[in-house]
């Protein structure tokens, strides 16, 4: 199965359908586009694509854009807070894209080290991967795909945001602080990574 957020609209491809506002059985890529159209220019919020052969599914729908990778994580503290960075008024986790020959676990360490100006992040393990798409001012679609790590940091804080990528802030934040603050003003998918981490962490 997988959550592809359009506009911060979800798109579920899955093999069985599932109870959203929308159902499209698939035929072919022309039920991707209009899956996307539907999205893009409706009021509706959610719709689910589905058939059996999911991987077939998941690559034609791929064909339809750019894909771009990127990396980053949830850098942890003894605490158990999360580091946040904000970016353009929202909450984001740090994260950026892949540079050619880097893994995902490099990756993911040096935009955390960038972005928020830690040293000595430890990776954990991989958490997933979440999607969303945008489209370039030259009108190409792209599809991100960010793999999520689970990081720790014990060292000391030396967190200032990269002003030049347009941080303005980074923060430590707590369960209930997560809950109130990061999740009333920040993305779908960073929602749906953070509560995936927290069903992990039971």
């Amino acid at each position: 199965m997988y959550k592809v957020f359009v506009n911060e609209k979800k798109l579920l491809i899955s093999k069985h359908p599932e109870e959203l506002e929308k159902k499209l059985g698939y035929e072919n890529y022309t039920t991707l586009e209009i899956a996307l159209d539907l999205l893009e220019n409706t009021s509706l919020q959610e719709l689910n694509v589905y058939g059996e052969n999911i991987d077939e599914i998941w690559q034609q729908f791929q064909n339809l854009f750019r894909i771009i990778e990127a990396a980053g994580g949830l850098v942890n503290n003894p605490e158990g807070d999360v580091l946040f960075i904000k970016r353009l008024g929202k909450w984001d986790l740090p994260k950026g894209k892949m540079e050619k020959g880097e893994s995902r676990e490099e990756s993911a360490v040096r935009e955390i080290e960038e972005e928020t100006g830690l040293r000595d992040v430890e990776l954990v393990k991989f958490i997933n991967t979440t999607y969303h798409i945008y489209v370039e001012r030259n009108g190409e679609k792209i599809l991100k795909c960010t793999h999520w790590f689970e990081m720790n940091f014990n060292g000391e804080d030396t967190s200032t945001p990269q002003i030049e990528e347009g941080i303005t802030e980074v923060a430590w934040k707590n369960i209930s602080q997560i809950e109130n603050e990061v999740f009333p003003s920040t993305f779908k998918n960073i929602k749906l990574i953070v509560k995936e981490f927290w069903e992990l962490k039971k």
